[in-house]
């Protein structure tokens, strides 16, 4: 039994991967069901087994890029070798890097599916807050530790510099993918690092 539980869980995982992977490319609503069952091999009447429905789909899919991300998130954000600032700027550098290697396409998943379906579904916009919010505290923690050892610029409260922080950034992922350049994000991490968060 242990076994079969086991095989149910690879076949949700790579459903999953799929799903990731085409809407992260084509959004939402352009992901039909039947092109990932075909990236998969799973037959079509399985899908609902796992899935109630296409937005649950996405549900899930939002779920599972999170709790991978957030190796991610606490590889950059958690290490110590580091001090504050220079942690916001490893992270920021990794995501340029990932995506000039990418021709500044797709860019992220959870910001792709806000900009798109925060507008078309309740469910999805709850959920995306709601891990955008994760994140947020995340770079909120990091820029209070840098406060305090007065690295970085402490006139602002930390949560209002990390949802500036993180709303920047996804600005400037947005500004890249239209130009297809990094120059957006140069101008962001110039800004941010040399001014916003200088003490």
């Amino acid at each position: 039994m242990a076994r079969q539980s086991g095989t149910k869980e690879v076949t949700k995982t790579a459903l999953l991967e799929a799903g990731t992977r085409i809407m992260l490319t084509k959004g939402y609503n352009n992901t039909g069901i039947q092109e990932v069952l075909e990236a998969t091999g799973v037959p079509k009447g399985s899908f609902y087994y796992y899935f109630d429905s296409k937005e649950d789909f996405a549900l899930q899919i939002i779920e599972h890029f999170d709790s991978t991300y957030a190796d991610t998130l606490k590889h950059f954000l958690e290490d110590k070798k580091l001090n504050a600032p220079d942690r916001l700027k490893a992270y920021c550098n990794e995501g340029r890097k990932a995506l000039k290697e990418n021709q500044c396409r797709n860019g992220c998943l959870i910001g792709n599916l806000s900009q798109e379906m925060s507008d078309q579904s309740e469910v999805l916009r709850a959920k995306l807050e709601e891990v955008l919010t994760r994140w947020r505290n995340r770079f909120a923690a990091v820029i209070k530790e840098g406060q305090e050892s007065k690295l970085i610029n402490n006139q602002f409260d930390n949560v209002v510099m990390a949802e500036f922080f993180q709303s920047g950034w996804h600005g400037a992922i947005m500004r890249a993918k239209t130009t297809k350049t990094t120059v957006p994000l140069d101008s962001f991490m110039t800004l941010m690092f040399d001014k916003v968060l200088k003490p």
